[in-house]
């Protein structure tokens, strides 16, 4: 939205003005110098961000233009405009990321991004660092940004998902006094306040705070309830002219009742799904389902500017993660809707440990310059499962009829350490620019890796090492313009292994890691009033599915090829328009028991467009909508069963305006315009009604 002038601002830049002469206090002539005119515009002005930084682990930080991969950066603003509540909302403007989260329900953080599901355990970050994200919806409203980072990400992060991976930017500390609070409304009947606190103390603003509090809670869509209370805290300390100190916090305890159940297919033996319906009550819902979470997260470190060019941090950080779920899980049985109830009682919580040590500097030999980092990392992952859980068959029902399955939770839910892995890392990346235009890219990460699961009695059940894994990266990137960048790139990584769940045949089995690469050539550029991008690329993932007997198992090739074209303009002084696309190619290759078949969850196509409007007739109103077109969807491995492509609208405004002298914004956001009723995939097998439409609105003032 461009920034108007103030009259005081025009009278200043007025030609009678310019170059001007006229008498100072001591009464001789001042000659003033000629009227500066600033113009802006809105923080989201242009959609791709690509001068934005983004977290890139063991490369340091680089703007997505100077990054050699696919990325994506979601600011604070796109989030309020758009009243997130679940990861989905978060990217539905990325062609490239499929939503298979649900607001209510434990699959808060699962999307795929390429046609591959992000791992749950090692590809989250907050900060750059690592917690465990399955069933956590975080206070979106207490990040500064989100980023993805599309692919392989061995080198930067250590093991993970080829499909990418999300990291969350806490609030900073501002240097200038910062009050803000907030009230929200989501259908059906959600409450939320929100405040936002943040400045700087001390001798010359030595010490900087940013405080974010949330409470929420109310009744859902589906008439389930939810309550949550959610805190973060940044400080910093500039404690000498080259040595600053941080902390950052984040806790939230998250309460749901009557959440989503999810639907199970692996023994659906139709040839086509069920009439889709909208979950808009409480049928799906046996008496006694909830979904309680407790997640804490906490880092510091410390950063010293050795020299102009160089800088040495550390940092460590400590998360948890808990939940308590009585959860359904709806076994389909016919066309008819017909379906067995499981209820899955379970005590479950995560840890988090990690430390960090970089070394981040530039330095020249003769003509060729050098951006090098070298490190070391250790983490330590520890999981707890409940030895008592609950998990069986409790009745039988219908999709079009009231559940009435009851199952209620009960005794004694202590939980044991169930497996741990740990990974100690040491890496070192060097970007040499070989002229203004030509720069080449290279990385190894060092890894050792221990994975061990452990009995309820606490005696070692199975273990996995593999020591001195390498995976390196490699990139070549050729500046067309100083705002144009061709490059091309290759990385590597591993996933670590699954303990398989009890739902298969070979429950309880660990898994080896799962070896990727992959090969992406791209474009990106930003000019004064557009910017694109454009990539091709291909994953080769170790296959893991389920086979015929119902045992998890690792065979043969995954191998995902596909293109993403992404645009975004300025049209004259009051359009924003933007939109991207992927094709892709996905299926199982390589020996594995489906060769030739679509990989599950890999859509063949999406398209995603926005448009934005400032009316110039009412100051600071600005109108948005979006829409996302996703493609089938092939349901599980054997390609017997698809989910139709569907099409979702999303309609928005935001009004800025001034009341009683403080800045005030008013925001409604509508999710889902059409009330379109659609399958969503979630997992392998694994399937929810799509949401339906929902509105929320949101006013702030800042003091």
């Amino acid at each position: 939205m461009p920034l108007c002038a103030t009259a005081a601002d025009q009278a200043a830049s007025s030609p009678a003005n310019d170059a001007a002469a006229t008498a100072g206090t001591d009464g001789k002539a001042v000659t003033l110098l000629p009227a500066v005119n600033v113009q802006g515009s809105r923080e989201d002005s242009m959609p791709l961000h690509l001068r934005d930084k983004v977290e890139s682990g063991a490369l340091g930080d680089r703007s997505q233009l100077e990054t050699p991969f696919s990325t994506t950066v979601v600011t604070s603003t796109d989030l309020q405009d758009r009243q997130v509540m679940k990861l989905g909302d978060v990217f539905a403007a990325d062609a490239s990321v499929t939503d298979n989260s649900g607001a209510y329900t434990s699959w808060a953080s699962y999307i795929t991004v390429r046609g591959l599901p992000l791992d749950w355990q090692n590809a989250y970050r907050i900060d750059g660092k690592p917690f465990l994200s399955y069933a956590i919806t975080l206070p979106y409203e207490q990040f500064q940004q989100i980023d993805l980072l599309k692919g392989s990400s061995g080198f930067m992060y250590g093991f993970g998902s080829p499909g990418g991976l999300v990291n969350y930017v806490t609030k900073k500390p501002t240097d200038e006094p910062l009050r803000s609070l907030d009230i929200g409304y989501h259908s059906d009947n959600i409450w939320s306040e929100h405040a936002d606190i943040g400045g700087r103390v001390g001798s010359d603003g030595a010490f900087g705070y940013r405080l974010n509090a949330t409470h929420e809670e109310g009744r859902t869509y589906n008439d389930g309830s939810l309550y949550r209370n959610s805190f973060s805290l940044a400080l910093d300390a500039r404690l000498t002219d080259k040595l600053t100190w941080d902390f950052e916090s984040i806790y939230q305890d998250r309460k749901t009742r009557g959440q989503e159940p999810s639907i199970y297919t692996g023994l659906y033996t139709a040839s086509s799904l069920p009439s889709v319906f909208h979950d808009t009550d409480q049928r799906l819902l046996g008496p006694g389902q909830h979904l309680d979470t407790n997640f804490q997260f906490y880092s510091t470190g410390l950063k010293y500017q050795i020299a102009p060019d160089w800088t040495l941090s550390t940092n460590f950080s400590h998360s948890t993660a808990s939940r308590f779920r009585n959860e359904g899980i709806l076994y389909l049985t016919d066309a008819a809707g017909d379906y067995d109830d499981y209820r899955s009682d379970t005590k479950e919580g995560h840890q988090f440990n990690q430390w960090q040590a970089m070394l981040e500097g530039k330095f020249d030999t003769g003509s060729i310059k050098h951006h090098v980092v070298l490190g070391t990392s250790w983490q330590k992952q520890v999981n707890n499962y409940s030895a008592n859980s609950f998990y069986d068959k409790i009745g039988t029902g219908s999709l079009w009829t009231q559940n009435t399955n009851a199952y209620y939770s009960g005794g004694n839910y202590g939980v044991y350490q169930d497996s741990d892995i740990v990974q100690q890392a040491l890496f070192a990346s060097d970007t040499i620019d070989l002229s203004d235009r030509w720069s080449i890219l290279g990385g190894l990460r060092y890894t050792n890796y221990r994975q061990e699961s452990y009995t309820p009695a606490g005696s070692s059940s199975a273990r996995y090492d593999k020591n001195g894994v390498v995976t390196p990266t490699v990139a070549l990137m050729y500046k067309l313009q100083p705002r144009t960048m061709l490059y091309a790139s290759y990385i590597e990584s591993l996933e670590q292994g699954a303990t398989v769940d009890d739902i298969y045949a070979n429950g309880g089995q660990m898994l080896s890691p799962l070896v990727s690469k992959q090969y992406e050539v791209g474009i990106k550029t930003e000019q004064q009033r557009w910017a694109a991008t454009a990539a091709l690329f291909r994953i080769e993932r170790g296959a893991q599915y389920a086979n015929s007997n119902n045992e998890l198992v690792q065979n043969g090739l995954s191998i995902y090829q596909g293109m993403e074209l992404g645009a975004s303009a300025l049209l004259g002084s009051n359009w924003r328009v933007g939109g991207n696309v992927m094709l892709l190619k996905a299926t199982y290759d390589k020996g594995s028991s489906y060769d030739g078949q679509r990989v599950s969850g890999a859509p063949r196509f999406v398209a995603a467009a926005q448009v934005s409007y400032s009316v110039p007739q009412v100051e600071g109103l600005s109108l948005h909508a979006d829409a996302k077109y996703t493609g089938s969807t092939t349901l599980r491995p054997a390609g017997d069963l698809k989910l139709p492509s569907y099409t979702v609208f999303n309609l928005g405004a935001s009004y800025d305006t001034r009341i009683a002298g403080h800045d005030t914004t008013f925001r409604v956001a509508v999710n889902n315009l059409a009330n379109k009723a659609y399958w969503e995939y979630q997992y392998d097998n694994y399937i929810k009604p799509g949401d339906p439409r929902n509105i929320s609105l949101n006013a702030s003032v800042r003091f």
